[in-house]
Protein backbone atom coordinates (compact mmCIF):
# COMPACT_ATOMS: atom_id res chain seq x y z
CA UNK A 1 0.00 0.00 0.00
CA UNK A 2 1.48 3.45 -0.99
CA UNK A 3 1.12 6.58 1.16
CA UNK A 4 -1.10 9.34 -0.25
CA UNK A 5 0.89 12.32 -1.54
CA UNK A 6 0.89 15.15 1.01
CA UNK A 7 -0.44 18.53 -0.24
CA UNK A 8 2.15 21.25 -0.88
CA UNK A 9 1.88 24.17 1.59
CA UNK A 10 1.18 27.45 -0.21
CA UNK A 11 0.49 31.11 0.58
CA UNK A 12 -2.27 33.07 -1.13
CA UNK A 13 -2.00 36.72 -2.10
CA UNK A 14 -5.24 38.69 -2.42
CA UNK A 15 -5.67 42.26 -3.70
CA UNK A 16 -8.77 44.28 -4.38
CA UNK A 17 -8.99 47.91 -5.43
CA UNK A 18 -12.48 49.31 -5.99
CA UNK A 19 -12.96 48.09 -9.52
CA UNK A 20 -15.39 45.17 -9.64
CA UNK A 21 -17.22 42.88 -7.23
CA UNK A 22 -15.79 39.90 -9.12
CA UNK A 23 -12.42 40.76 -7.60
CA UNK A 24 -13.61 40.83 -3.97
CA UNK A 25 -11.28 39.14 -1.54
CA UNK A 26 -13.84 36.42 -0.80
CA UNK A 27 -14.26 35.59 -4.49
CA UNK A 28 -10.51 35.46 -5.02
CA UNK A 29 -10.01 33.27 -1.97
CA UNK A 30 -12.74 30.85 -3.10
CA UNK A 31 -11.22 30.53 -6.57
CA UNK A 32 -7.76 29.99 -5.11
CA UNK A 33 -9.07 27.37 -2.71
CA UNK A 34 -10.66 25.46 -5.59
CA UNK A 35 -7.40 25.65 -7.57
CA UNK A 36 -5.44 24.42 -4.54
CA UNK A 37 -7.67 21.39 -4.09
CA UNK A 38 -7.35 20.44 -7.76
CA UNK A 39 -3.56 20.88 -7.93
CA UNK A 40 -2.43 19.43 -4.62
CA UNK A 41 -1.88 22.62 -2.57
CA UNK A 42 -3.05 23.59 0.90
CA UNK A 43 -3.20 27.28 1.86
CA UNK A 44 -1.29 27.89 5.09
CA UNK A 45 -0.83 31.66 4.99
CA UNK A 46 -2.66 34.66 3.55
CA UNK A 47 -1.32 38.06 2.48
CA UNK A 48 -3.87 40.66 1.42
CA UNK A 49 -4.12 44.25 0.26
CA UNK A 50 -7.77 45.32 0.51
CA UNK A 51 -8.74 48.51 -1.34
CA UNK A 52 -5.23 49.05 -2.71
CA UNK A 53 -4.24 50.13 -6.20
CA UNK A 54 -2.00 47.79 -8.14
CA UNK A 55 0.01 50.61 -9.74
CA UNK A 56 2.87 50.58 -7.25
CA UNK A 57 4.39 48.60 -4.40
CA UNK A 58 4.87 51.25 -1.74
CA UNK A 59 1.32 51.27 -0.30
CA UNK A 60 0.73 47.51 -0.55
CA UNK A 61 1.68 46.26 2.88
CA UNK A 62 0.59 42.70 2.11
CA UNK A 63 2.81 42.31 -0.95
CA UNK A 64 5.72 44.00 0.82
CA UNK A 65 5.42 41.51 3.71
CA UNK A 66 5.22 38.59 1.27
CA UNK A 67 8.38 39.67 -0.58
CA UNK A 68 10.21 40.31 2.68
CA UNK A 69 9.31 36.87 4.04
CA UNK A 70 10.26 35.09 0.82
CA UNK A 71 13.60 36.84 0.29
CA UNK A 72 14.41 36.48 4.00
CA UNK A 73 13.67 32.76 4.02
CA UNK A 74 10.89 33.18 6.57
CA UNK A 75 8.41 30.89 4.82
CA UNK A 76 6.49 27.75 5.75
CA UNK A 77 5.15 27.37 2.20
CA UNK A 78 6.53 26.23 -1.14
CA UNK A 79 4.35 28.21 -3.57
CA UNK A 80 2.31 31.40 -3.89
CA UNK A 81 -1.22 31.32 -5.30
CA UNK A 82 -2.60 34.48 -6.95
CA UNK A 83 -6.00 34.84 -8.65
CA UNK A 84 -4.58 36.28 -11.90
CA UNK A 85 -1.80 38.45 -13.30
CA UNK A 86 -3.69 41.71 -12.67
CA UNK A 87 -4.07 40.88 -8.96
CA UNK A 88 -0.28 40.67 -8.71
CA UNK A 89 -0.23 44.22 -9.99
CA UNK A 90 -1.07 46.69 -12.73
CA UNK A 91 2.47 48.06 -12.87
CA UNK A 92 3.06 50.52 -15.70
CA UNK A 93 6.48 48.96 -16.25
CA UNK A 94 6.00 45.25 -16.96
CA UNK A 95 9.58 44.62 -15.88
CA UNK A 96 8.62 45.65 -12.33
CA UNK A 97 5.98 42.93 -12.10
CA UNK A 98 8.46 40.43 -13.55
CA UNK A 99 11.12 41.51 -11.04
CA UNK A 100 8.93 40.82 -8.00
CA UNK A 101 7.94 37.43 -9.44
CA UNK A 102 11.59 36.61 -10.11
CA UNK A 103 12.49 37.35 -6.47
CA UNK A 104 10.00 34.71 -5.38
CA UNK A 105 11.02 32.14 -8.02
CA UNK A 106 14.74 32.54 -7.28
CA UNK A 107 14.00 31.90 -3.58
CA UNK A 108 12.37 28.60 -4.53
CA UNK A 109 8.78 29.80 -4.11
CA UNK A 110 7.10 29.93 -7.58
CA UNK A 111 3.88 31.80 -8.31
CA UNK A 112 0.74 30.13 -9.70
CA UNK A 113 -1.96 32.24 -11.37
CA UNK A 114 -5.15 30.36 -10.58
CA UNK A 115 -7.64 31.98 -13.00
CA UNK A 116 -5.39 32.22 -16.05
CA UNK A 117 -5.68 29.84 -19.02
CA UNK A 118 -1.94 29.16 -19.11
CA UNK A 119 0.35 27.39 -16.67
CA UNK A 120 3.15 29.53 -15.26
CA UNK A 121 5.76 26.90 -16.11
CA UNK A 122 8.39 29.00 -17.88
CA UNK A 123 7.60 27.64 -21.35
CA UNK A 124 7.68 29.97 -24.35
CA UNK A 125 3.88 30.11 -24.86
CA UNK A 126 3.41 30.71 -21.12
CA UNK A 127 6.04 33.48 -21.04
CA UNK A 128 4.48 35.23 -24.06
CA UNK A 129 0.97 35.07 -22.58
CA UNK A 130 2.19 36.32 -19.18
CA UNK A 131 4.04 39.27 -20.74
CA UNK A 132 0.92 40.13 -22.75
CA UNK A 133 -1.28 39.91 -19.67
CA UNK A 134 1.06 42.21 -17.73
CA UNK A 135 0.96 44.78 -20.54
CA UNK A 136 -2.85 44.50 -20.70
CA UNK A 137 -3.11 44.98 -16.91
CA UNK A 138 -1.09 48.20 -17.12
CA UNK A 139 -3.01 49.40 -20.16
CA UNK A 140 -6.31 48.81 -18.37
CA UNK A 141 -5.25 51.30 -15.69
CA UNK A 142 -4.24 53.84 -18.31
CA UNK A 143 -7.55 53.53 -20.17
CA UNK A 144 -9.53 53.62 -16.95
CA UNK A 145 -7.66 56.76 -15.88
CA UNK A 146 -8.61 58.53 -19.11
CA UNK A 147 -12.28 57.63 -18.64
CA UNK A 148 -12.31 58.69 -14.99
CA UNK A 149 -10.69 62.04 -15.77
CA UNK A 150 -13.19 62.68 -18.57
CA UNK A 151 -16.09 62.00 -16.19
CA UNK A 152 -14.61 64.20 -13.49
CA UNK A 153 -14.07 67.05 -15.94
CA UNK A 154 -17.71 66.89 -17.03
CA UNK A 155 -18.98 66.99 -13.42
CA UNK A 156 -16.53 69.77 -12.52
CA UNK A 157 -17.84 71.86 -15.39
CA UNK A 158 -21.28 71.53 -13.79
CA UNK A 159 -19.94 72.95 -10.51
CA UNK A 160 -19.53 69.75 -8.47
CA UNK A 161 -16.40 69.25 -6.38
CA UNK A 162 -14.27 66.26 -7.38
CA UNK A 163 -12.57 65.07 -4.20
CA UNK A 164 -10.05 66.71 -1.90
CA UNK A 165 -10.46 68.86 1.19
CA UNK A 166 -12.67 71.96 0.93
CA UNK A 167 -9.99 74.38 2.12
CA UNK A 168 -10.03 77.11 4.75
CA UNK A 169 -13.31 79.01 4.88
CA UNK A 170 -15.37 76.32 3.11
CA UNK A 171 -17.26 73.14 3.93
CA UNK A 172 -18.50 70.28 1.73
CA UNK A 173 -22.25 69.89 1.26
CA UNK A 174 -23.70 66.58 0.05
CA UNK A 175 -26.52 67.02 -2.46
CA UNK A 176 -28.68 64.64 -4.46
CA UNK A 177 -28.48 64.32 -8.24
CA UNK A 178 -31.21 67.00 -8.35
CA UNK A 179 -29.06 69.32 -6.16
CA UNK A 180 -31.29 68.89 -3.10
CA UNK A 181 -29.09 69.51 0.01
CA UNK A 182 -28.62 66.50 2.27
CA UNK A 183 -25.93 67.15 4.89
CA UNK A 184 -22.54 68.72 5.57
CA UNK A 185 -19.69 66.25 5.29
CA UNK A 186 -17.14 66.18 8.10
CA UNK A 187 -13.44 65.69 7.44
CA UNK A 188 -12.87 62.19 6.05
CA UNK A 189 -16.56 61.50 5.33
CA UNK A 190 -17.48 60.38 1.81
CA UNK A 191 -20.70 60.05 -0.12
CA UNK A 192 -22.28 56.58 -0.04
CA UNK A 193 -24.55 56.84 -3.11
CA UNK A 194 -22.92 57.03 -6.53
CA UNK A 195 -25.40 59.54 -7.94
CA UNK A 196 -24.95 62.01 -5.06
CA UNK A 197 -22.75 65.05 -5.61
CA UNK A 198 -20.68 67.43 -3.46
CA UNK A 199 -20.57 71.21 -3.63
CA UNK A 200 -18.75 73.85 -1.59
CA UNK A 201 -20.52 76.18 0.83
CA UNK A 202 -19.09 78.96 3.05
CA UNK A 203 -17.84 77.71 6.42
CA UNK A 204 -17.97 79.31 9.88
CA UNK A 205 -18.20 83.11 10.08
CA UNK A 206 -14.85 83.28 11.89
CA UNK A 207 -13.03 81.54 9.04
CA UNK A 208 -14.74 83.71 6.42
CA UNK A 209 -13.63 86.84 8.26
CA UNK A 210 -10.05 85.55 8.50
CA UNK A 211 -9.98 84.86 4.75
CA UNK A 212 -11.11 88.39 3.98
CA UNK A 213 -8.54 89.76 6.44
CA UNK A 214 -5.77 87.76 4.74
CA UNK A 215 -6.70 89.28 1.38
CA UNK A 216 -6.86 92.75 2.96
CA UNK A 217 -3.42 92.43 4.55
CA UNK A 218 -1.98 91.27 1.26
CA UNK A 219 -3.61 93.82 -1.05
CA UNK A 220 -3.85 96.87 1.26
CA UNK A 221 -1.12 96.45 3.90
CA UNK A 222 1.12 94.68 1.34
CA UNK A 223 2.34 92.12 3.87
CA UNK A 224 4.35 89.15 2.64
CA UNK A 225 3.11 85.54 2.77
CA UNK A 226 5.40 84.81 5.70
CA UNK A 227 4.35 87.91 7.61
CA UNK A 228 0.67 86.96 7.26
CA UNK A 229 1.38 83.37 8.32
CA UNK A 230 3.39 84.57 11.32
CA UNK A 231 0.55 86.84 12.45
CA UNK A 232 -2.01 84.02 12.20
CA UNK A 233 0.21 81.62 14.14
CA UNK A 234 0.91 84.18 16.86
CA UNK A 235 -2.82 84.75 17.30
CA UNK A 236 -3.39 80.99 17.50
CA UNK A 237 -5.65 80.80 14.44
CA UNK A 238 -5.65 77.15 13.28
CA UNK A 239 -5.17 76.38 9.61
CA UNK A 240 -6.86 73.52 7.73
CA UNK A 241 -6.95 70.38 9.91
CA UNK A 242 -5.56 72.46 12.82
CA UNK A 243 -2.14 72.83 11.23
CA UNK A 244 0.18 75.82 11.31
CA UNK A 245 0.07 78.51 8.68
CA UNK A 246 3.00 78.51 6.28
CA UNK A 247 4.22 80.46 3.27
CA UNK A 248 2.80 77.87 0.86
CA UNK A 249 -0.60 77.70 2.60
CA UNK A 250 -1.03 81.48 2.35
CA UNK A 251 0.17 81.48 -1.27
CA UNK A 252 -2.34 78.77 -2.19
CA UNK A 253 -5.21 80.53 -0.41
CA UNK A 254 -4.53 83.85 -2.14
CA UNK A 255 -4.39 82.23 -5.59
CA UNK A 256 -7.35 79.84 -5.48
CA UNK A 257 -10.37 80.93 -7.59
CA UNK A 258 -12.79 79.10 -5.27
CA UNK A 259 -12.79 82.19 -3.03
CA UNK A 260 -14.61 84.11 -5.79
CA UNK A 261 -17.18 81.34 -6.29
CA UNK A 262 -15.44 79.26 -8.96
CA UNK A 263 -15.30 75.49 -8.87
CA UNK A 264 -11.80 74.50 -10.03
CA UNK A 265 -10.55 71.10 -11.14
CA UNK A 266 -7.28 69.79 -12.61
CA UNK A 267 -4.90 72.28 -10.95
CA UNK A 268 -2.50 69.37 -10.36
CA UNK A 269 -2.35 65.82 -11.64
CA UNK A 270 -1.21 62.59 -9.98
CA UNK A 271 -2.17 60.11 -12.66
CA UNK A 272 -1.01 56.49 -12.50
CA UNK A 273 0.67 56.87 -9.14
CA UNK A 274 3.11 59.58 -10.22
CA UNK A 275 4.15 62.53 -8.05
CA UNK A 276 1.86 65.59 -8.16
CA UNK A 277 2.55 67.83 -11.17
CA UNK A 278 1.27 71.38 -11.57
CA UNK A 279 -1.03 71.84 -14.56
CA UNK A 280 -0.89 75.04 -16.67
CA UNK A 281 -3.68 77.48 -15.89
CA UNK A 282 -4.97 77.15 -19.44
CA UNK A 283 -5.79 73.47 -18.76
CA UNK A 284 -7.75 74.07 -15.53
CA UNK A 285 -11.46 73.27 -15.51
CA UNK A 286 -13.22 76.33 -14.06
CA UNK A 287 -16.94 76.73 -13.42
CA UNK A 288 -17.74 80.36 -12.41
CA UNK A 289 -20.59 80.96 -9.99
CA UNK A 290 -20.62 77.38 -8.72
CA UNK A 291 -21.02 78.50 -5.11
CA UNK A 292 -21.17 81.62 -2.96
CA UNK A 293 -18.07 83.81 -3.06
CA UNK A 294 -16.13 84.84 0.04
CA UNK A 295 -13.95 87.53 -1.57
CA UNK A 296 -15.10 90.02 -4.20
CA UNK A 297 -13.71 89.71 -7.72
CA UNK A 298 -11.89 93.06 -7.64
CA UNK A 299 -9.92 92.18 -4.49
CA UNK A 300 -9.04 88.74 -5.85
CA UNK A 301 -7.83 90.20 -9.15
CA UNK A 302 -5.70 92.73 -7.28
CA UNK A 303 -4.14 89.93 -5.24
CA UNK A 304 -3.22 88.04 -8.42
CA UNK A 305 -1.65 91.15 -9.91
CA UNK A 306 0.48 91.67 -6.80
CA UNK A 307 1.53 88.00 -6.74
CA UNK A 308 2.53 88.08 -10.39
CA UNK A 309 4.49 91.30 -9.90
CA UNK A 310 6.43 89.90 -6.97
CA UNK A 311 7.68 86.60 -8.34
CA UNK A 312 6.21 84.81 -11.29
CA UNK A 313 7.27 87.09 -14.12
CA UNK A 314 10.52 88.38 -12.61
CA UNK A 315 13.81 87.34 -14.14
CA UNK A 316 16.76 86.22 -12.03
CA UNK A 317 18.44 89.58 -12.59
CA UNK A 318 15.31 91.42 -11.39
CA UNK A 319 15.28 89.31 -8.23
CA UNK A 320 18.97 90.05 -7.61
CA UNK A 321 18.39 93.77 -8.21
CA UNK A 322 15.65 93.72 -5.57
CA UNK A 323 18.07 91.97 -3.21
CA UNK A 324 20.68 94.70 -3.83
CA UNK A 325 18.13 97.42 -3.05
CA UNK A 326 17.14 95.69 0.17
CA UNK A 327 20.81 95.35 1.18
CA UNK A 328 21.36 99.06 0.54
CA UNK A 329 18.32 99.88 2.67
CA UNK A 330 19.00 97.53 5.61
CA UNK A 331 22.78 97.29 5.52
CA UNK A 332 22.64 93.50 5.85
CA UNK A 333 20.57 90.51 4.71
CA UNK A 334 18.96 87.54 6.46
CA UNK A 335 16.02 85.19 5.95
CA UNK A 336 13.96 87.28 8.38
CA UNK A 337 14.76 90.60 6.67
CA UNK A 338 13.87 89.21 3.24
CA UNK A 339 10.64 87.55 4.41
CA UNK A 340 9.49 90.76 6.13
CA UNK A 341 10.08 92.85 3.02
CA UNK A 342 7.07 93.52 0.78
CA UNK A 343 9.16 94.68 -2.17
CA UNK A 344 10.79 91.34 -3.02
CA UNK A 345 9.69 87.67 -2.89
CA UNK A 346 10.27 85.45 0.13
CA UNK A 347 13.61 83.83 0.91
CA UNK A 348 12.17 80.53 -0.38
CA UNK A 349 12.01 81.99 -3.88
CA UNK A 350 15.74 82.64 -3.82
CA UNK A 351 16.29 79.04 -2.75
CA UNK A 352 14.28 77.82 -5.75
CA UNK A 353 15.90 80.16 -8.28
CA UNK A 354 19.54 80.09 -7.15
CA UNK A 355 19.89 76.91 -5.11
CA UNK A 356 20.22 78.78 -1.82
CA UNK A 357 20.04 82.23 -0.32
CA UNK A 358 23.79 82.26 0.27
CA UNK A 359 24.37 81.71 -3.44
CA UNK A 360 22.04 84.59 -4.31
CA UNK A 361 23.94 86.85 -1.90
CA UNK A 362 27.25 85.85 -3.48
CA UNK A 363 25.90 86.89 -6.89
CA UNK A 364 25.32 90.47 -5.63
CA UNK A 365 28.71 90.58 -3.90
CA UNK A 366 27.43 90.16 -0.34
CA UNK A 367 29.47 87.83 1.86
CA UNK A 368 26.86 85.83 3.78
CA UNK A 369 29.51 84.59 6.22
CA UNK A 370 30.39 88.15 7.16
CA UNK A 371 26.89 89.48 7.79
CA UNK A 372 28.29 91.40 10.78
CA UNK A 373 30.30 94.14 9.08
CA UNK A 374 31.06 96.07 12.27
CA UNK A 375 34.80 96.84 12.36
CA UNK A 376 37.07 96.27 15.38
CA UNK A 377 37.36 100.03 15.87
CA UNK A 378 33.55 100.45 15.88
CA UNK A 379 33.19 97.69 18.46
CA UNK A 380 35.84 99.18 20.74
CA UNK A 381 34.35 102.67 20.35
CA UNK A 382 30.97 101.25 21.39
CA UNK A 383 32.58 99.62 24.44
CA UNK A 384 34.12 102.96 25.47
CA UNK A 385 30.71 104.60 25.14
CA UNK A 386 29.14 101.94 27.38
CA UNK A 387 31.95 102.38 29.91
CA UNK A 388 31.43 106.15 29.99
CA UNK A 389 27.67 105.68 30.49
CA UNK A 390 27.79 102.99 33.20
CA UNK A 391 31.18 103.55 34.79
CA UNK A 392 31.94 99.87 34.44
CA UNK A 393 31.43 96.98 32.03
CA UNK A 394 29.91 93.53 32.40
CA UNK A 395 28.28 90.92 30.20
CA UNK A 396 24.67 91.96 31.15
CA UNK A 397 25.46 95.63 30.40
CA UNK A 398 26.87 94.76 26.97
CA UNK A 399 24.06 92.37 26.00
CA UNK A 400 21.21 94.70 27.02
CA UNK A 401 22.68 97.68 25.16
CA UNK A 402 21.71 98.52 21.57
CA UNK A 403 22.87 95.56 19.51
CA UNK A 404 25.86 97.05 17.74
CA UNK A 405 27.91 94.45 19.60
CA UNK A 406 27.24 91.61 22.00
CA UNK A 407 29.43 89.61 24.36
CA UNK A 408 29.24 86.75 21.86
CA UNK A 409 30.49 88.97 19.01
CA UNK A 410 33.29 90.35 21.16
CA UNK A 411 34.49 86.86 22.09
CA UNK A 412 34.35 85.81 18.48
CA UNK A 413 36.30 88.86 17.31
CA UNK A 414 38.87 89.24 20.15
CA UNK A 415 39.02 85.74 21.62
CA UNK A 416 37.72 86.76 25.07
CA UNK A 417 36.02 89.71 26.78
CA UNK A 418 38.94 90.76 28.97
CA UNK A 419 41.11 91.10 25.84
CA UNK A 420 38.61 93.64 24.46
CA UNK A 421 38.63 95.42 27.84
CA UNK A 422 42.43 95.66 27.72
CA UNK A 423 42.30 97.26 24.28
CA UNK A 424 40.20 100.17 25.62
CA UNK A 425 42.29 100.42 28.81
CA UNK A 426 39.61 99.09 31.15
CA UNK A 427 40.79 97.09 34.20
CA UNK A 428 37.79 94.86 34.91
CA UNK A 429 39.57 93.17 37.87
CA UNK A 430 39.73 96.48 39.75
CA UNK A 431 35.96 97.06 39.50
CA UNK A 432 35.32 93.45 40.41
CA UNK A 433 37.44 93.79 43.58
CA UNK A 434 35.56 96.98 44.58
CA UNK A 435 32.19 95.31 44.15
CA UNK A 436 33.38 92.32 46.17
CA UNK A 437 34.58 94.51 49.08
CA UNK A 438 31.21 96.29 49.20
CA UNK A 439 29.37 93.00 49.58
Amino acid sequence: MTDAKLPVPAAQYLRMSTEHQQYSLDNQSAAIQKYAECHGFTVVRTYSDPAKSGLSLKDRRGLCDLLQDVTGGNTDYKAILVYDVSRWGRFQDTDEAAHYEFLCKSAGVPIHYCAETFANDGSLPSSIMKALKRAMAGEYSRELGVKVIAGQRRLAELGFKQGGIPGYGFRRLLVSENCIPKQLLAHGEMKSIGTDRVILVPGPAGEIEEVREIFRKFTVDRLSFNAIARDLNQRGVPSVQNRRWTHSVIASLLSHPKYVGCNVFNRTTTRLGTAPVAVPTSDWVICPGAHEEIVDTKTFAQAQEIRAGRTVHKTNEQLLEGLRSLLALKGKLSNQIIDDSVEIPSSRTFWYRFGGLRRACELIGYDWKQKDRTTDEEMLLHLRSLLASHGRLSKPIIDTAPRLVSSHKLRRRFGRLDRAYELIGYDWRKDFSKAKRKT
